[in-house]
C-alpha cells in the first residue's frame, strides 16, 4: 500500500462523468427493452439487473451493460438465467424483498403475487452473477409468508441482511454462507405490511407504522435497534402518513443534512409529508403535495423516492391510491417544487416507479413498460459528501483482487428507496478504472464493504475489488463511486 498521488486532470474528468452543473433532462435508453421491465438493481460490477414484469413471465430476468465509456443510456440488455422452481412451483413474483448481499450476490424473498396470482408466497431465490445461476432459499422456520416485505443491508461489520414478514412483526437476519435465518425485531408495535425501512446515521432503522387503525398511536413511528435487535417508538409524526383504507405510504428519504423527508398517503385530499430530525430525534410537520394542473388529491400511496446527487429528494406521486396522472416533486430540505417528469408520466400511477442511483450519478427509472429513462438531476454533490480513497496499490494485475481504503465508502443514504414493495440500495462502493488513453471505463466488481454505515464521516472503511480479466493495460485511474458520487481520481498502471 502506498499513499495516492492525485491527478488534476483526472479530478477534472470525475467532476465531469458525474454531471457537474447538468440541466435536468429525461433520456430513453438508446436500445429499449423489448420487455416490460419492473425492479431494477444495481449489482457491485456496475451492471443492472431488470426484472420482467407481466403475469405470464415474470421468472425472467435481464442484464443492463453500460457500454465501454460507462454509459448506461448506450448500453446492452442480454437475458440471464430464469429464476428456478423450488418445490414443484415456479418461483416468479411480483413486489419482493431484495438486497444485494456483500459477497455480491443478490437476493430477492416472497412476493405478494407469483406467475400473476395473490399470493403473499415465502419463496424466495440468490442469484450469483459469476455462474449466472438461481439458487432457492429456505424461508425462516415458521413463516408461512413473506409476500411484500421490507429488507435492509444492516451496517454491520459483516453487512447482516435483515428481511420482513409482511403479515405479522416477525423480521429474521440471514447468514449467506450457511443459507439459515435467525430471529430479530422484538417489540414492533404493528405488523410490517405496507412500510417501509429508512438506515439512519447512526446505525439504526426507521419506519412510520402503516397498520395502527385508531387512538392516539396512530401517527405513530419506531426505530429498530441494531445492537439489539429490538424496536421502540420514535414519536409520532403531526399528521397522519397511512391511507386510512389502503394503509399505503410513502417513501422516507434521508437527506446529507440528517434529515429524513417522510411522505405519505391519503384516501381523499392532499398527501402529507413530515421531516425527522435524526440528530434531534424529534418530528416536525412537512408540506403537503400542492395541487398541480387542477389535480389536488397528489400523494405517494406506493412509491419511489431517491437521494439525487444535489443533495435534494426526489419523489413520485399521483391521485390517490392507484390513480394516474404521476406528478414529481423534488424537496431541497425547505421547499417542494414540481420536477418534469417522463413521457409515461401522464398515464403512470406512482406505484408504477422504480428509482435506481447509477454511478454516472444519473437515475435510472422504470415503470412496468419498455421504455427505460434515465433521469438527470439539475446540480451536482458538495465534495465534503464525495468518497475519499487514503490507500489503494498503484499497480494493479488484471485478474487479481486488492483492497481499497477511505471514507464515506457508503454514501449519505440508502439510494432509492420505495418501502414494501421494492428495495434496491446502493449505499456500498463499486470502483471504476478508466484507461487513460482509450477513456474506456470497466467496474471492478466489489465484495464485503468493511460497513454500510450512511453519513459515516471520518470513519476508516474499506472494500475488495477484483481487477476484470479482461480490461485493458496501460496508465489509467481509479476512482471509488457510491450512489453517483465518485471519490478523486487515482493513478495507477493496469499490468
Amino acid at each position: 500500500m502506498t499513499m495516492l498521488r492525485k491527478l488534476g486532470s483526472a479530478l477534472l474528468a470525475t467532476l465531469a462523468f458525474a454531471g457537474l452543473a447538468s440541466a435536468q433532462k429525461w433520456q430513453a435508453l438508446k436500445h429499449e427493452p423489448s420487455f416490460p421491465v419492473g425492479a431494477i438493481a444495481l449489482l457491485s460490477d456496475g451492471t443492472v439487473l431488470l426484472h420482467e414484469e407481466q403475469d405470464s413471465t415474470p421468472q425472467k430476468w435481464y442484464k443492463l451493460t453500460p457500454d465501454d465509456t460507462g454509459s448506461y443510456l448506450n448500453g446492452t440488455i442480454k437475458p440471464i438465467a430464469s429464476l428456478p422452481v423450488i418445490g414443484g412451483v415456479q418461483y416468479a413474483p411480483f413486489y419482493f424483498g431484495s438486497v444485494v448481499l456483500p459477497d455480491g450476490r443478490y437476493v430477492i424473498e416472497g412476493g405478494e403475487y407469483n406467475l400473476g396470482n395473490a399470493d403473499w408466497t415465502n419463496l424466495g431465490a440468490i442469484y450469483d452473477p459469476v455462474k449466472n445461476k438461481w439458487t432457492a432459499v429456505t424461508a425462516p422456520a415458521g413463516w408461512s409468508t413473506i409476500g411484500d416485505a421490507q429488507s435492509v443491508i444492516l451496517p454491520t461489520t459483516a453487512g447482516t441482511y435483515m428481511q420482513a414478514n409482511c403479515c405479522s412483526t416477525q423480521m429474521a437476519l440471514f447468514n449467506p454462507k450457511t443459507l439459515k435465518w435467525t430471529p430479530t425485531g422484538t417489540g414492533k408495535a404493528d405488523w410490517n405490511d405496507e412500510e417501509g425501512w429508512t438506515l439512519l446515521p447512526d446505525g439504526n432503522v426507521l419506519t412510520v407504522d402503516a397498520y395502527v387503525n385508531s387512538g392516539s398511536g396512530k401517527n405513530n413511528t419506531e426505530i429498530y435497534n441494531t445492537a439489539k435487535g429490538t424496536w421502540s417508538s420514535a414519536g409520532s409524526t403531526p399528521e397522519q402518513l397511512w391511507g386510512s383504507s389502503t394503509h399505503e405510504v410513502g417513501p422516507a428519504v434521508l437527506l446529507p443534512n440528517g434529515t429524513v423527508f417522510a411522505t405519505g398517503a391519503n384516501d381523499s385530499g392532499a398527501g402529507h409529508t413530515a421531516i425527522y430530525n435524526t440528530k434531534t430525534a424529534k418530528w416536525s410537520k412537512g408540506p403537503d403535495f400542492p395541487p398541480v394542473k387542477g389535480v389536488s388529491d397528489l400523494d405517494a400511496a406506493d412509491a419511489p423516492g431517491a437521494l439525487e446527487i444535489n443533495g435534494n429528494a426526489i419523489i413520485m406521486t399521483s391521485p390517490g391510491f392507484g390513480g394516474t396522472g404521476a406528478v414529481f416533486f423534488e424537496w431541497n430540505g425547505t421547499k417542494l417544487s414540481v420536477l418534469a417528469g417522463p413521457p409515461n408520466g401522464p398515464t403512470d400511477s406512482s406505484f408504477y416507479g422504480h428509482f435506481l442511483e447509477l454511478p454516472t450519478g444519473q437515475l435510472l427509472f422504470s415503470d412496468f413498460s419498455s421504455d427505460l429513462e434515465v433521469f438527470t438531476p439539475k446540480g451536482t454533490y458538495k465534495t465534503a459528501w464525495a468518497p475519499t480513497i487514503t490507500s489503494v496499490p498503484t499497480t494493479l494485475t488484471h485478474g487479481k483482487s486488492y483492497v481499497v481504503k477511505g471514507t464515506q465508502f457508503s454514501g449519505q443514504a440508502l439510494g432509492g428507496v420505495y418501502g414494501d414493495d421494492f428495495q434496491d440500495a446502493t449505499n456500498w462502493a463499486l470502483v471504476r478504472i478508466t484507461n487513460t488513453a482509450s477513456k474506456h471505463v470497466v467496474y471492478a466488481k466489489t465484495t464485503f464493504p468493511s460497513s454500510y454505515s450512511v453519513q459515516s464521516g471520518t470513519k476508516a472503511e474499506s472494500t475488495n475489488f477484483a481487477v476484470p480479466a479482461g480490461i485493458e493495460t496501460g496508465a489509467s485511474t481509479l476512482q471509488v463511486v457510491t450512489n453517483g458520487i465518485p471519490s478523486a481520481a487515482v493513478a495507477v498502471t493496469v499490468n
